[in-house]
């Protein structure tokens, strides 16, 4: 059974970084493109970005390409999302999700399976 596993969660003031990871279990990440999506208080959750099975490519969501950057490492079977220039708006709770690599690109839920129970992440003075 395909398990993610999300962290690095946590308290942060504006302009700081936080690196989150999802670490998977119960089958090889390599086979998947993984991504990232966040839902704040009151609102629908977005994707935030997405990254290649290779880990060459990745996608970012506009609200926060140029600040976030993902990266893989397969052979611990781990994805990291590192955030930097971190605003109040970033605030919310964050999930990692996988999908087919045919797939890649797409920041929509509804192409996503096999989600973790998220990691909060708050950014606040």
């Amino acid at each position: 059974q395909l398990q993610l596993v999300e962290s690095g969660g946590g308290l942060v003031q504006p302009g700081g970084s936080l690196r989150l990871s999802c670490a998977a279990s119960g089958f090889a990440l390599d086979n998947y493109v993984i991504g990232w999506f966040r839902q704040a208080p009151g609102k629908e959750r977005e994707g935030v970005s997405c990254i290649s099975t290779t880990g060459v490519s990745a996608k970012f969501a506009d609200s926060v390409n140029g600040r976030f950057t993902m990266s893989r490492d397969n052979a611990k079977n781990t994805v990291h999302l590192q955030m930097d220039s971190l605003e109040p708006g970033d605030t919310g709770v964050y999930y990692c999700a996988a999908t087919f690599p045919h797939i890649y690109g797409s920041l929509h839920e509804d192409d996503f399976f096999s989600w973790g129970q998220g990691t909060q992440v708050t950014v606040s003075s």
